[in-house]
């Protein structure tokens, strides 16, 4: 069944989310102060482990990174703004 599920994201370089296979990401927000991740999904298939990448702003990016732009948001106050990239199921 489709529905669509909320994720709180850590401020994190990187980390690791179990989600439905083939879930689609719709956007990332900030609600309430806290970092959030939409994702269309299908409650109905099999989990998986999806990579999500956060970087700063001015920050270094490895020259192989291949991660696909999800969103920007502006975090504690304006005063960091973080760009989201999805990098892909891991196994």
């Amino acid at each position: 069944m489709n529905r669509i599920w909320k994720y709180t994201l850590k401020p994190l370089d990187c980390q690791v989310i179990e989600m439905p296979l083939f879930s689609e990401i719709l956007t990332v927000q900030l609600q309430e102060d806290k970092l959030q991740l939409w994702c269309l999904v299908n409650s109905n298939d099999k989990m998986g482990l999806r990579e999500i990448v956060i970087i700063g702003t001015g920050h270094s990016i490895k020259e192989d990174f291949k991660g696909t732009y999800i969103g920007t948001v502006q975090m504690y106050g304006n005063k960091l703004t973080c760009h989201v990239f999805d990098n892909g199921y891991v196994k």
